[in-house]
């Protein structure tokens, strides 16, 4: 059976930020142990696309954006 908070979409972007954060500052902790420069670019890059993502995500939760909201 479903609980409520399962059934909320905060639960859920809360959730998903939390592990996109977790993978940002990962990705940023290993920049600095790696050699190659293409390597320490992609993954700046990626945190970066996942900052955006936390973003989007921020903005779902306070109906920022038009598009999430409820028409």
């Amino acid at each position: 059976m479903t609980s409520s908070a399962d059934r909320s979409p905060q639960h859920h972007t809360q959730k998903m930020k939390k592990r996109f954060q977790e993978n940002i500052a990962h990705l940023r902790e290993d920049i600095s142990k790696v050699d190659e420069p293409q390597l320490k670019a992609m993954f700046e890059t990626s945190a970066e696309v996942l900052t955006g993502l936390v973003k989007a995500f921020d903005d779902y939760e306070q109906k920022i954006e038009a598009a999430w909201r409820k028409h």
